[in-house]
C-alpha cells in the first residue's frame, strides 16, 4: 500500500518518508511520528492502518540527520542498543522543524485538507511538542516520554490534544504521570487517558508489553478523535 516519498527539510537537505494512500479521495492526512526504532514495519503497518481508515499518511525518517533509513526490530538487546543511542543523539527541536515540513508537504497534497498526527514512544513526546509548536487541526500522544518536562508550553495548545498514557511506563514515575495529568487538567483542549496496569508501548502489536484489551481501547478512542476533528 505504501511508497517511500522525499520531504524537503527546511535547512536544506532531504529526508525520507513512508506515504499510505487510502483506497479512495482521502479524508484528510495523518502525520505519523515514530518510535525509538525508526520508521520499521511496525510503523508502516501503522500507517498502512490509518490510511485504511480513509487518510493520507506521512511517517518521516526523523533519524536521518544521525543515520538515514533506520529501521530496527525491538527483539534483541544490540538493536535496544542501538535505538538508544539514536534516541541519545537526537535533536528535538530539529525534529519538530522536520514535522513541521513534512505537515507542510502533507497539507499542500490535500488542498485544504484537515491533518492531524499521532506519535508513539519518542513519537508520543513530539505529537505533544506539535500540540504546542504546530498548528495542526488535532494531535494524538501515545506514551510519550518526559512530558512532564514540558508542561511550560502547554498554554500554547490551542487543537484538541488526545493523549494515552501507560500507567505503570516504565520510562517515567507515578510522580511524573502524576505531575502531566494535573498539568494537563488545565488545558481545556486536551483529553488525558490512563491505563491501569499497562507498561510502555502497550499498544505495539507484537512488543513485550502489547495489552490487546488497553490497546483497543486507546486505538478506539484515536479513530473517534481523527474522525471528529479531521473528518
Amino acid at each position: 500500500m505504501g511508497e517511500r516519498v522525499e520531504i524537503s527539510a527546511d535547512d536544506g537537505g532531504h529526508f525520507g518518508a513512508y506515504k499510505a494512500e487510502p483506497s479512495s479521495a482521502p479524508k484528510g492526512g495523518i502525520l505519523l511520528i515514530q518510535e525509538i526504532f525508526g520508521v520499521n514495519q511496525v510503523m508502516r503497518d501503522l500507517a498502512d492502518a490509518y490510511a485504511g481508515l480513509g487518510y493520507r499518511v506521512l511517517c518521516p525518517d526523523l533519524f536521518w540527520r544521525q543515520e538515514p533509513g533506520v529501521d530496527i526490530t525491538d527483539r534483541t538487546e544490540a538493536e535496544w542498543q542501538k535505538a538508544f543511542a539514536l534516541f541519545g543523539g537526537f535533536d528535538i527541536d530539529l525534529g519538530v522543524a522536520d514535522l513541521k515540513a513534512t505537515a507542510g508537504a502533507l497539507r499542500r497534497s490535500l488542498a485544504g485538507k484537515k491533518v492531524g498526527s499521532v506519535g508513539y514512544c519518542l513519537g508520543g513526546k513530539l505529537a505533544f511538542l506539535m500540540a504546542t509548536r504546530s498548528d495542526l487541526d488535532c494531535n494524538v500522544s501515545y506514551y510519550g516520554v518526559g512530558l512532564h518536562e514540558l508542561l511550560g508550553e502547554t498554554p500554547k495548545i490551542r487543537q484538541p490534544l488526545l493523549m494515552h498514557i501507560a500507567a505503570e511506563d516504565k520510562f517515567s514515575t507515578p510522580e511524573a504521570r502524576d505531575t502531566v495529568t494535573s498539568g494537563m487538567a488545565k488545558v481545556p483542549t486536551a483529553e488525558v487517558h490512563v491505563y491501569p496496569g499497562v507498561n510502555h508501548a502497550f499498544a505495539r502489536v507484537g512488543g513485550e508489553h502489547f495489552d490487546a484489551p488497553a490497546a483497543t481501547l486507546a486505538n478506539d478512542r484515536t479513530r473517534a478523535f481523527f474522525q471528529k476533528h479531521i473528518g
